[in-house]
């Protein structure tokens, strides 16, 4: 259960109310399922990250995240280079959100093609998300009653 809690925000006014919880793995999961569109950061060449909003597809027993993409985009560049990644996902309020990390795997059928052959510039490929630790928390509001 959350307690109330009241925090001071750097511009000095205060927030009575419950404070966001930590979710389980469950509700992670659940939340996961529930949503459609996610924010995934890859990782510049920089350093730096790379926001990409997009649409996925949560499969909570294998806990893979499939992304659909086309090859020439600079989120699929970058995933082939450094695989690590995170997916965020928001929730029914500010305070809710759940974070997927993983190792992304870029699945391009055109992998056993010609060595010759150039790739169209709308091919699609998957981005699979091998998810190894999932995070986030959750407003719980009490009822008015």
């Amino acid at each position: 259960m959350s307690e109330n809690t009241t925090t001071e925000t750097t511009a000095g006014t205060k927030n009575d109310g419950p404070a966001p919880r930590v979710l389980t793995d469950g509700e992670l999961s659940r939340l996961l399922g529930q949503q459609q569109f996610g924010v995934l950061a890859s990782v510049r060449s920089t350093g730096h990250p790379h926001l990409s909003t997009v649409l996925y597809d949560w499969n909570a027993e294998e806990r893979v995240l499939r992304v659909s993409s086309t090859a020439d985009r600079l989120k699929v560049r970058q995933l082939r280079r450094d695989p690590h990644t995170s997916l965020h996902v928001s929730g029914p309020d500010v305070w809710s959100f759940a974070v997927a990390e993983g190792e992304a795997e870029i699945v391009d059928p055109a992998d056993g093609a010609d060595s010759g052959e150039q790739p169209l510039p709308d091919r699609r490929v998957v981005i699979l998300i091998r998810v190894s630790r999932l995070y986030g928390t959750a407003l719980d509001i009490p009822a008015q009653g």
